[in-house]
């Protein structure tokens, strides 16, 4: 559960604080703007129930067959936003912190609002527009200035100089508000597109109501006595009350999450406040005395964790007499014996979640991590196939090349190995030891073959642009 793998998108400053303002659910902070991006994790079972919520809304919005990928990102705060045009990052904060299915499909619903309505490719047009003006006024302002430091060296006046500076700031706040206005219009576009998509999947609204509700009280205070024309998003009293106003006409405002479905969402809750959160706040959560599925499956999580894990591999066992079809019952069991030590008494049940999972991409990689350090001959072939298909599919997994990479190394396929440490280290955002490795692949392949053409094609990759 929760492979990491790192993002590593780049953006300037600007750019960045400006998209993430405009789309985000919630103000992004500039402080985590992090050069190297956000820190992602990784969860079949998390990102298959976010799969679930979003393909109707996208389908409704006319994006079904354009492939938007949901983003976990590692952040404990409420916040879910689009930082492109085929990828919804929502933060395990934001999952976490939603009771109901209908509070995230809501925010996700609003976030493909966004993506229906072309906002970033007219963002970044707003942005293009914007730097011109900027680049011209600081010339302008520029020449002034020069002009007055002249005059001023000989005359000792600096007013030349002053009007100059004047005339640099004056454009750049005015081009600030525009942009602002811009993104508040975006944000309430997104709100009204958001409804849509909900009433034609015959879903409640409601839940995005809630959850900007929530909110409003917070940042209200937060925004007490600021400019509204300095605010990315629209006041937040406002935009509840708009959005309330034409929610509040669905004919599925009322309509109740399923059943069946608030208890994958509350286990995918458990599950992640297991991993996430510190022992102490998990057991407050999820006491003792709380004997339901959710409550069971954060406690075990959380055992293992912390080192029981014989008690953790007891309360596990009862979890799958439950649901002896849960394929992420025996993920996580496979997964505390593997992270104990135990990565040939993991095999079994990662075999087992991932046939019941259809063969899920990280799964089958904990599969072969464990067929790998079993440290059996036996297994390598079975290994090599596993993770072969692992990164196939997962084609962006470090982890799968990484361990493919060591599987070649126990049959002696040195050329294969190279290639798949090439192709990890490349994933990682190390260029100098991917390229060093693709050049040493490239001697042991023969000349044209795909292996050498894979390898070849790292050494001539440029590293992303910042």
């Amino acid at each position: 559960m929760l492979l990491r793998i790192a993002l590593r998108q780049k953006a300037s400053a600007l750019t960045a604080l400006v998209t993430a303002a405009a789309i985000a659910l919630t103000p992004f902070s500039a402080a985590r703007a992090q050069a190297k991006g956000p820190p992602v994790l990784r969860d079949t079972e998390t990102e298959q129930l976010l799969r679930e919520y979003t393909r109707p809304i996208l389908r409704v919005a006319g994006l079904e067959k354009q492939n938007i990928q949901m983003v976990i990102i590692n952040d404990g705060s409420f916040n879910a936003f689009v930082a492109d045009g085929r990828r919804i990052f929502v933060n395990w904060g934001a999952i976490l912190q939603s009771e109901t299915p209908n509070q995230i499909i809501g925010v996700l619903a609003h976030e493909t609002g966004h993506l229906a309505g072309g906002h970033l490719s007219k963002l970044r047009e707003q942005l293009a527009t914007a730097q011109t003006q900027m680049i011209i006024a600081m010339l302008l302002g520029a020449g002034a200035i020069a002009a007055g430091s002249t005059r001023s060296s000989s005359a000792g006046n600096n007013g030349l100089a002053n009007a100059g500076a004047a005339a640099i700031a004056a454009p750049q706040e005015m081009i600030r508000r525009t942009l602002l206005s811009y993104q508040r219009q975006q944000e309430e576009n997104a709100d009204r597109a958001g409804v849509k998509f909900l009433t034609a999947t015959q879903q409640s609204p409601k839940g995005m109501y809630e959850t900007f509700k929530r909110f409003t009280s917070e940042s209200l205070f937060a925004s007490r006595g600021a400019d509204p024309y300095l605010q990315s998003h629209p006041m937040p009293a406002e935009r509840v009350a708009a959005l309330q106003e034409f929610a509040g006409t669905s004919p599925y405002w009322n309509k109740k999450d399923d059943p069946a479905l608030q208890l994958r969402h509350d286990m995918v809750r458990a599950k992640i406040s297991a991993f996430m959160e510190r022992p102490e706040t998990v057991y407050r959560r999820y006491p003792q005395t709380n004997d339901s599925l959710p409550a069971r499956y954060a406690r075990a999580i959380s055992t293992y964790l912390h080192g029981d894990l014989r008690s953790a591999l007891t309360q596990i066992d009862a979890l799958i007499q439950v649901q002896p079809n849960n394929p992420y019952f025996y993920e996580v069991r496979g997964q505390a014996l593997l992270e104990s030590g135990k990565p040939a008494e993991a095999i079994a049940p990662l075999r087992k979640a991932a046939q019941l999972s259809n063969n899920a991409p990280l799964i089958e990689m904990l599969l072969g991590q464990a067929l790998v350090g079993a440290d059996n001959k036996a297994y390598t072939d079975d290994a090599v196939r596993i993770l072969r298909a692992a990164v196939a599919r997962e084609p962006e997994a470090a982890l799968g090349y990484t361990q493919l990479a060591m599987a070649y190394g126990r049959k002696g396929d040195y050329a294969e190995a190279d290639l798949a440490s090439a192709q990890a280290a490349y994933l990682r955002g190390d260029n100098k030891t991917a390229r060093e490795l693709a050049t040493r692949a490239k001697t042991r392949f023969a000349i044209g073959t795909p292996g050498w053409v894979k390898a070849d094609d790292i050494v001539a990759a440029k590293p992303p642009r910042n």
